[in-house]
């Protein structure tokens, strides 16, 4: 995630599934867990068979780790809450993501006051 300070890196069509399980403090095993259980993640496969995540795929998994991780869903719940509530439960992840950002901002922001 990048500062509000730093310029956007441009968006890349496909990350592989190191540069996800990294960027969003993953374990490989669990993305590749959760794209088995979990509906609506399915990332392309190339002709080696490797994934190729998407920046939807990425979003979609940011709402499973927050269904699951932060809101104690089980994978059946959060299956069932991704039918139902999908475009909603990615807005809400995203807002709270820039919330993050925000709130680390302003924090930086209050350590250099004098």
């Amino acid at each position: 995630m990048s500062s509000l300070l730093e310029e956007e890196e441009p968006k890349r069509l496909y990350y592989s599934i190191g540069e996800v399980a990294e960027m969003l403090q993953l374990a490989t095993s669990v993305i590749r867990f959760w794209e088995k259980e979990i509906q609506v993640l399915k990332p392309k496969k190339n002709s080696r068979g490797s994934r190729q995540f998407t920046e939807e795929d990425i979003e979609h998994l940011r709402l499973i780790k927050h269904l699951l991780k932060e809101k104690g869903y089980t994978i059946a719940g959060a299956n069932e809450y991704l039918k139902k509530e999908h475009k909603i439960g990615l807005e809400k992840v995203k807002l709270m993501e820039e919330l993050k950002e925000m709130k680390g901002f302003l924090q930086q922001m209050k350590d250099q006051l004098p």
